[in-house]
């Protein structure tokens, strides 16, 4: 049997299930939509992996071009943002990780979205001093953040482009104006939502008669193609300045919950390189985001810790397993609700994070039975003590991972937070709702919170874009994947799949969801982990077996070539020569 046949094989055992009775909880937002198991591509040359096939098709007609990871990453996210509106877009925000073979060499780019000026930290809380309540928040004008994703993107081309800006938007062009078939996924999506339907744009693009409009139907969007051509010619300043972002300051003030977004928060955002956070796992070097997302220190801490258990010598299918994984995920849930938030407007204690003094302090607290809710570690940061948020991201990204012909790579992580954003449409693309990823509540136990409301601020994220070395500094896998706060067990879940278990990258994709973030410890619904549920309680964990929508995307270095994997739980696609 092949290596192939036989990463195949396991992943079908651990796959091949019966339900078994369990705490449901309600779905993510952007919930569940079905599985479509997938054959891991293998590519010589270049690959892309994207949650959609048009999008993986643009990208790779990019690398074929002679363009770069980023060139790739560009068409591919502009296409996304057209045939999955719900997840992403222009409209949103990104982190994107790149690595130069040549120069040896990982640099970060922080296209986050930033509150108006006139934000003030009691933004979502009601005259009682309540917070709001989670759909009035999010379907509003006052979840809407200043869009970074365009601006940065722009950043990097500038930085590791090698096609021309106006050729990366030709395939998004094209197929805006062509057209493309509805997608069962987006249908279905369209189907559950509601405050969408409000929005006069978005009910002709997307409603006939007021229901999606069925499978197959052509989605022609000229106001998108417009916006792109006009993007292509100016640059991202046709979205900063102008009439595109006069139409974005209107829509937001004129929506029915008003929002305060003005010209000028638009003209003076700026997309930033940050250093990204790196550390050991094993003989592996794993690279990351660091603030103001979460998803790299807390992989790396995840990672830290069991390698500091006995989490290696627990077979893959067993209660051991999920257990030493769960209470790692507790300890840096807790570290991340406490100390993470934009670095600008507070201190982050990322070096003692993730030294190891203090990993070893944490992996001490990890016994045989759980812990339950785990505290905050005690870090020595200059400022005064922090109180605990109460935001909730929610799962509306993707998740894009490419190597290019020279074999340098990109992982991009691109959000609209909610599915389908603040249900604005402006221009042919959805705004974000990416402010309610802050705190509703500015204060707690008489404590400020670190990632509360503030002008100017970026909310933190749990996006994780990860690159992971092998021993002699080359490249082994680039990975990443949606899903709000699981966004962290779901890409450290693919990292011990792939270099613990030894499955391949498909395999590690298709490999069912589990971990805790601080709350109940989850398995994923309908999968054998399931039947863990009474052995996990044994041990004195809760147990809820959930919908746990990911979407992996990962790409592997293997013999003379890449191997790459897309999520079975949503549409994507590899593809490579």
């Amino acid at each position: 049997m092949t290596e192939s046949r036989r990463h195949a094989a396991l992943a079908l055992f651990l796959l091949a299930a019966l339900p078994v009775a369990a705490q449901v909880v309600p779905p993510q937002p952007e919930a569940a939509t079905g599985r479509e198991e997938k054959q891991a591509v293998f590519a010589q040359r270049h690959m892309v992996v994207a949650a959609n096939p048009f999008a993986s098709d643009a990208g790779l007609e990019i690398l074929r071009a002679g363009g770069s990871a980023v060139d790739a990453a560009i068409a591919t996210q502009l296409v996304l943002g057209l045939v999955e509106p719900q997840s992403s877009g222009i409209g949103g925000g990104a982190f994107l990780l790149h690595w130069s073979r040549a120069g040896q060499r990982v640099r970060s780019y922080d296209g986050r979205e930033a509150a108006p000026q006139a934000a003030r930290p009691d933004r979502f809380l009601d005259a009682s001093g309540q917070p709001l309540a989670r759909d009035v928040a999010i379907a509003s004008g006052r979840s809407v953040g200043v869009p970074g994703a365009v601006r940065m993107l722009e950043l990097a081309h500038r930085r590791h482009g090698r096609l021309p800006w106006r050729r990366l938007f030709e395939p998004a062009i094209r197929l805006a104006e062509t057209g493309f078939p509805m997608s069962p996924r987006l249908h279905r999506l369209l189907e559950r939502e509601s405050a969408l339907r409000n929005d006069a744009a978005a009910r002709i693009l997307y409603y006939d008669n007021d229901r999606a409009k069925p499978v197959g139907t052509l989605i022609v969007n000229t106001e998108y193609a417009a916006t792109l051509r006009s993007i292509a010619r100016s640059g991202a300043k046709a979205i900063h300045s102008g009439p595109i972002a006069r139409d974005i300051v209107r829509a937001v003030g004129g929506n029915a919950r008003p929002g305060d977004l003005t010209l000028d928060d638009l003209a003076k955002y700026r997309a930033v390189e940050r250093a990204p956070v790196c550390g050991r796992y094993r003989i592996f070097r794993v690279c990351s985001m660091a603030p103001p997302s979460a998803g790299g220190i807390a992989v790396l801490q995840i990672l830290g810790v069991l390698e500091r258990t006995a989490f290696a010598s627990a077979p893959p299918n067993s209660a051991a397993a999920v257990h030493y994984f769960a209470e790692a995920g507790r300890l840096a849930y807790a570290d991340r609700a406490r100390y993470i938030a934009d670095p600008a407007f507070v201190a982050q204690p990322i070096a003692e994070l993730l030294s190891p003094r203090y990993l070893e302090e944490r992996s001490r607290l990890v016994g045989e039975r759980s812990m339950g809710r785990a505290q905050p570690g005690a870090v020595r940061i200059a400022r005064a003590p922090r109180g605990e948020g109460t935001e909730t991201e929610i799962a509306g990204t993707s998740h894009v991972s490419i190597v290019d012909g020279r074999g340098d790579a990109a992982a991009l992580s691109t959000t609209i937070e909610d599915a389908f954003g603040s249900r604005i449409l402006v221009r042919g693309f959805l705004l974000n709702n990416q402010l309610t990823d802050f705190s509703f509540v500015p204060q707690s136990d008489g404590r400020t919170v670190a990632n509360r409301v503030d002008p100017g601020k970026r909310p933190r994220s749990s996006m994780a874009p990860v690159f992971v070395f092998e021993a002699d500094g080359s490249l082994r896998l680039v990975a990443g994947s949606p899903g709000g706060l699981a966004i962290i067990n779901y890409v450290a879940k693919a990292l011990v799949a792939t270099l613990d278990w030894k499955l391949d990258a498909q395999a590690a994709a298709s490999l069912p969801n589990f971990g805790s973030r601080n709350g109940p410890t989850e398995v994923e619904l309908g999968t054998p982990y399931e039947w863990l549920a009474p052995a996990l309680r044994e041990r004195g964990h809760e147990v809820q077996a959930i919908d746990l929508t990911s979407g992996i995307h990962l790409i592997e270095r293997v013999k003379d070539g890449w191997r790459g994997g897309a999520d079975p739980r949503r549409e994507g696609a590899a593809r490579g020569d």
